[in-house]
């Protein structure tokens, strides 16, 4: 396939380095797809979730979007319009639609790749244009495609049948380091949080400003299986005592016992992830939890859910050089190595498998294995600017969704910042998410 070529020897260093940024983002979703049936890839798994093949032709045609049409001073649309438009076609639609072949879909990715990469040497990064400038655009194209590769997992994992199983596995360390567990205490103060950054976040991260906070405390770690297994197994599901007015509703509905593929085998909890079934690990985040029900063991444990500010600060801020840090163990890239992201672990890893990855407060594991529920409903940060188009973030704002942070297992790494804000609705839980909790320190 030509979707890997590079451009040309003529091409300068910053053209190869994106169209780099391109291929691999590519060659991860084709690894993804690869033990996939193109039954499998067609079909509508659950309604939450759309068939992947919808995701393929949605990936190419947001590419020849934003990196052939969207380039030239004026932003044509902010989503294509048509079958691979996501608010024409939601999710629940999607098993309903004529979708092209496995193999069309293919070429269809190859072909716009192509005449992107013929396209890219235009796409200079030294532009004043802030469409182009530092090569966000592109960053843009290549985080949507790692998106989609989580949305896909999310998908799979939600597949019944034959397990999925992965080509490569990235297995965790054979022995975690300990971890402290009890609450950090956070001063409080005057804090920085978001970012200025243009190169790869998303509006809705900016800008940078500050924030008041009452001291608190915060968990060490996420909250495990075993903790959550404590909540299970002390009535949490029955006592509506800790539950909120929407959180009784969704219990009532969903008529939920456990977190989502958990199953009880012979008295005993199993779970559950992706190819992967067996006894509940005590020592992982818990995972595939809703806010509602996360909310219902924070007040089970006498605590509650951070807000997102109190989350970042927890997470970045460093009292000895008095700033924020890119990410928990310093100004390093993410990556595998330093925590459970970028897919291939394929699941959760027991808390202290990365031993760099804990905060100057103190606080283990706030990047990668689960995406973490907080108090906080999405909205724009004072002085939001909507940039490049309103549908990625302010077509979202208001009290419906919930803001997420820290990344999962199945986040790549440019995804997984510090300063990026996930949203969904309270009573998902097909997402990879779980939290842990807070509390005022009076």
């Amino acid at each position: 396939m030509a979707t890997n070529h590079l451009p040309g020897p003529d091409a300068g260093p910053e053209t190869h380095a994106l169209a780099h940024l391109l291929a691999e983002a590519r060659e991860r979703t084709l690894l993804l797809l690869a033990p996939v049936s193109e039954d499998d890839l067609r079909r509508q798994h659950d309604p939450l979730m759309g068939p992947i093949l919808w995701d393929l032709g949605h990936i190419a045609g947001f590419e020849e979007l934003w990196l052939l049409r969207n380039t030239k001073g004026k932003v044509t649309f902010g989503e294509m319009p048509g079958m691979f438009n996501p608010f024409e076609n939601p999710r629940r639609v999607r098993g309903g639609l004529e979708l092209p072949s496995l193999e069309e879909s293919l070429r269809s990715l190859a072909e716009v790749r192509e005449r992107v990469l013929h396209a890219l040497p235009w796409l200079d990064p030294r532009s004043a244009d802030p469409l182009l400038r530092d090569g966000f655009v592109v960053h843009m194209v290549a985080q949507h495609e790692h998106q989609h590769g989580e949305t896909i997992l999310q998908t799979l994992q939600l597949k019944q049948g034959a397990p999925y199983a992965p080509a490569i596995r990235r297995e965790p360390a054979a022995q975690p380091a300990p971890v402290e567990r009890g609450m950090a205490r956070v001063p409080g103060g005057t804090y920085s949080v978001g970012t200025d950054d243009r190169a790869w976040a998303y509006d809705n991260e900016r800008p940078r400003h500050t924030v008041e906070l009452r001291p608190y405390l915060i968990d060490r770690a996420p909250v495990t299986n075993g903790d959550y297994l404590a909540f299970i197994e002390d009535g949490g599901y029955d006592d509506r005592a800790h539950w909120t007015e929407a959180g009784r509703a969704w219990l009532e509905e969903e008529g939920a016992r456990a977190p989502r593929y958990w199953r009880q085998v012979d008295g005993r909890w199993h779970r559950r992830s992706m190819d992967r079934e067996g006894p509940v690990e005590p020592d992982h985040p818990v995972i595939h939890v809703s806010c509602h029900e996360a909310e219902a063991y924070a007040r089970w444990a006498g605590k509650r859910l951070p807000t997102e500010a109190e989350w970042e600060v927890a997470a970045t801020w460093d009292p000895a050089a008095g700033r924020a840090l890119r990410f928990p163990w310093g100004d390093e890239d993410a990556s595998g190595e330093l925590a459970n992201v970028d897919q291939l672990a394929f699941g959760t890893v027991p808390v202290g498998s990365h031993p760099r990855n804990v905060s100057p407060l103190g606080c283990h594991g706030m990047i990668g294995d689960a995406w973490e529920w907080t108090a906080t409903d999405f909205g724009p940060y004072p002085g939001y600017e909507t940039f490049p188009y309103p549908e990625y973030s302010e077509t979202f704002f208001g009290g419906e969704y919930r803001v997420l942070r820290g990344g999962s297992w199945a986040t790549r790494p440019h995804v997984a910042r510090a300063t990026f804000r996930n949203w969904d609705y309270p009573i998902r839980r097909q997402i990879f998410s779980g939290f842990r909790c807070a509390r005022d320190d009076d």
